[in-house]
């Protein structure tokens, strides 16, 4: 499992926003896609929206990869 930490004064990151900061993406337009295409699950549920906020204990997988959200 990946942690990603939250920035000081950071209350959440966005679902498209992590997808890149962890480097599982390329781009913007490739999260967008892979988030439309149904490709991530946030806490066990998929969400296809890449603005989705994700806070502190929120867990993300993506093609076999995944990601804790810490403060």
């Amino acid at each position: 499992m990946e942690i990603l930490k939250l920035r000081e004064g950071d209350e959440y990151i966005t679902l498209g926003q992590l997808l890149k900061a962890v480097r599982l993406v390329d781009s913007g337009v490739e999260a967008k896609e892979a988030i439309l295409d149904g490709e991530a699950s946030v806490n066990g549920e998929v969400d296809t929206r890449r603005g989705r906020k994700l806070r502190d204990g929120d867990k993300v997988l993506f093609k076999g990869t995944e990601i804790k959200v810490v403060r």
